[in-house]
């Protein structure tokens, strides 16, 4: 069986196609960038779990998955 050509994701922003491989990194690239800001500035989560900065990269989505951004709360 081939691998898919694209993948729809499903973000706080709605459904969105994209080419298959696909990291979280280049989602988040798609996703803001419309928006003003930068995936430096925003958490994500992938199906509900967090997924650190550093791990964008390596992190490959799957079909369906669903991807979520949010400004990180710090302090205490």
């Amino acid at each position: 069986m081939n691998a898919p050509a694209h993948i729809t994701i499903h973000t706080d922003i709605g459904a969105l196609t994209l080419p298959a491989p696909c990291s979280l990194e280049t989602a988040l690239a798609h996703i803001l960038s419309h928006s003003g800001v930068s995936a430096e500035q925003v958490a994500s989560a992938v199906n509900g779990d967090f997924v650190p900065r550093a791990l964008r990269p390596s992190t490959v989505l799957k079909h369906n998955d669903t991807v979520l951004t949010f400004h990180a709360i710090v302090g205490g």
